[in-house]
């Protein structure tokens, strides 16, 4: 784990590519959501279900930019070698580093899915 820094990168080029990809998809999920449910003349509560999309979309590019997985963190991996090869981080202080910023992440991409479902209220 060369490139591991406690609380700032955690992951490496593939584990990147894969959180930018998903935060693509769940982003054009999210927007679809509502411009389905405003498209259609769904009732307004119908396009807060877009926050779930608006979530995980911004969870990934967020963990894609900062170059760390919030699972990862909670968990105490870290990854730079193919997917699906997690290592244990074994320090404590490195775990709790890594903890704060999977929270400050996932505190992040709470607001911008709850925020993004709550301004689509505001479309006709």
């Amino acid at each position: 784990m060369t490139d591991y820094e406690p609380g700032v990168c955690n992951i490496g080029p593939a584990e990147i590519a894969r959180r930018r990809d998903g935060g693509v998809v769940g982003l054009a999920a999210g927007a679809a959501v509502i411009a389905a449910a405003v498209g259609f003349g769904l009732p307004k509560p119908v396009r807060l279900l877009a926050a779930l999309p608006l979530f995980g979309g911004a969870s990934g590019l967020l963990q894609a930019r900062a170059r760390f997985c919030s699972g990862f963190g909670l968990r105490g991996l870290a990854n730079f070698a193919d997917l699906g090869r997690s290592t244990a981080v074994e320090d404590a202080e490195d775990r709790a580093a890594d903890r704060a910023k999977a929270l400050r992440i996932l505190g992040a991409a709470t607001a911008v899915g709850a925020g993004g479902a709550a301004l689509s209220l505001l479309l006709p």
